[in-house]
């Protein structure tokens, strides 16, 4: 991977080699400014904006998933220098606040109910976003933020998809069936009765009552959508839970495949990166760098026409208009966002019942859950080397999280801080040369 340089004043210079990195370190021209992403600072030069070639940071936004790649324009061909994924917490969020919104409603209907109710004393701002679109935002700038500390971006290039969720469900629809839907003329039982056949989906009881089953139960992310909806008796509806359906119809797969034929597919990636695409390009506008806009079908076309595999980073290198790529190869720099703790100190268990609590404090000798440490073990069955992310006990008796997995119970006298937590997950990944043959010859076939 491309090694960020600053001057010595922390101005961004042009990002060179791993082989240059290592014998500007060597010689004592540099100091390791930030590990990981590595970034170096020397210590006898200052910037020259002559010396400086303008790059391109690329963005293909996701729900779960956002890709970017920085790149520079070299006469008609891009050359990339780095890739990453950064990967969201949404869906972590979203669970968080439906479990405090559970917590204020008993609060209120056990503890509160003398006082009036109060509908109206909250307004939201314009251009508000729930918590866990809010995030996918705010992740996404913050990276673009960092990286032109590091590195001369001076342009930008994001991907603008708008997906049509009726046509993701219904291609032939058109015209009046627009504002017409799937349960025009239905109420959502009778619906369900209709679709269904008026009998349990699981086990075809007919003329017994029936209630409405959530194919994916809603403690496994499904939906409220009436595709994420079906019909079964108390029984059925009772055996089931919160099994995932294969789970439960391991046993009879021919009414299982009927079963997921009549379901669809969850609109829900969709819908977020349609409520945050206009409020994302808003934002990178206010950055000021030039800002060029692609199409998904673009980005398609010319990852096809260049024999490039489908990854989430490649699409980013792939975005807008693209004549050839060099050294789209380099390992992935994975990013997940793990956030900085969490103020409940209450663990619970799924009814909701005390299991555990944590310490009030979160540093312990010094160390913090999220710190990147390496552990120096020097005998016993954990001897050896270990780097990774830490978490913490006040014991002293601290987990890391490695590449190969995690290791347990070593002491915080073995450890020593490499990096400061700073709320995000840094993996790297290679691609497999064999694979990645195989799949650029795929995709550039069709």
């Amino acid at each position: 991977m491309a090694v960020y340089v600053l001057d010595k004043q922390g101005r961004a210079l042009m990002p060179c080699s791993e082989k240059r990195a290592r014998l500007l370190l060597a010689r004592g021209r540099a100091r390791v400014h930030r590990l990981t992403p590595f970034v170096i600072r020397l210590v006898d030069r200052l910037r020259i904006d002559s010396d400086v070639q303008p790059l391109t940071l690329k963005l293909d936004p996701g729900s779960r998933f956002t890709g970017m790649a920085l790149v520079r324009q070299q006469a008609q061909r891009l050359s990339v220098l780095s890739l990453f994924e950064l990967l969201h917490r949404g869906a972590a969020i979203s669970k968080a606040l439906g479990q405090r919104a559970g917590f204020r409603r008993r609060r209120r209907s056990a503890n509160l109910r003398h006082r009036a109710p109060r509908f109206d004393n909250r307004t939201k701002p314009s251009g508000w976003l729930p918590p866990s679109l809010r995030h996918r935002l705010d992740t996404t700038l913050g990276w673009v933020t960092r990286l032109r500390r590091w590195a001369p971006i001076t342009d930008l290039a994001v991907e603008r998809v708008k997906s049509d969720m009726q046509v993701m469900q219904n291609p032939e629809i058109s015209g009046v069936e627009y504002q017409q839907g799937e349960l025009f003329g239905y109420e959502v039982r009778e619906y369900l009765l209709e679709k269904w056949g008026r009998c349990c989906a699981y086990c075809g009881a007919e003329n017994t009552p029936l209630e409405i089953e959530h194919i994916i139960a809603r403690g496994n992310g499904g939906s409220n959508r009436v595709s994420n909806l079906t019909l079964a008796c108390r029984s059925c509806n009772q055996r089931k839970g919160s099994q995932p359906v294969e789970w439960f119809l391991k046993n009879k797969l021919q009414l299982l495949a009927r079963i997921k034929a009549r379901a669809k597919a969850p609109l829900r990636d969709a819908a977020a990166v349609n409520a945050t695409r206009n409020a994302l390009l808003g934002a990178l506008l206010h950055t000021g760098l030039a800002l060029a806009t692609g199409t998904g079908a673009q980005t398609k076309y010319n990852r096809r026409r260049l024999g490039i595999p489908k990854a989430h980073t490649l699409d980013a290198v792939c975005v807008g208009d693209v004549q050839a790529v060099k050294g789209w190869q380099r390992p992935t720099l994975t990013i997940k966002a793990t956030g900085r703790g969490d103020y409940q100190r209450t663990r619970l268990t799924a009814s909701g019942f005390p299991r555990g609590y944590l310490t009030r404090q979160k540093q312990h000798f010094g160390f913090q859950t999220g710190d990147q440490v390496l552990a120096n073990v020097p005998a016993g069955k954990k001897a050896g080397m270990h780097r990774g992310r830490v978490a913490v006990r006040k014991t002293g008796s601290f987990n890391i999280q490695t590449p190969d997995g995690v290791i347990q119970g070593i002491s915080h006298r073995h450890c020593r801080i490499i990096q400061r937590a700073d709320g995000y997950a840094y993996t790297q990944s290679r691609f497999d040369s064999a694979q990645l043959e195989q799949e650029a010859a795929r995709t550039g076939a069709h």
